[in-house]
């Protein structure tokens, strides 16, 4: 708890509430693609880029913590979004490059928090 516990807590909910609503739309292209989607932590947990948060950061370093998580993801779609362009993929491009607009803006006013 501290004097940021509420806007940390509506932060957290917002990428919380965003990141479910984007797993849910991955899932779909992937199956428009006509591959099976991950399903279940097994699954999630073999293919992530980050890692679990740790326990009792400070205010400002979970906000930095945050910041890093994004940019790991920020880096795996760029991975995505070359392979796609290869397949000459339009709409699996559409959607990587919504998710590393949102990425992106959440680095940016991340670390303009830290500053």
């Amino acid at each position: 708890m501290g004097p940021n516990f509420q806007a940390l807590h509506t932060l957290f909910e917002e990428h919380y509430t965003n990141l479910a609503d984007a797993s849910d739309e991955i899932a779909e292209r992937i199956r428009a693609l006509g591959s099976p989607a991950p399903g279940g932590f097994d699954a999630f947990s073999s293919l992530r880029t980050i890692t679990d948060g740790k326990e009792g950061l400070s205010a400002k370093d979970m906000v930095k913590d945050l910041c890093d998580d994004h940019e790991k993801v920020l880096q795996t779609l760029k991975s995505c979004f070359a392979e796609a362009q290869k397949c000459d993929d339009e709409v699996t491009i559409g959607l990587l490059t919504d998710r590393m607009t949102f990425h992106e803006k959440t680095i940016w006013m991340l670390k303009s928090s830290l500053v």
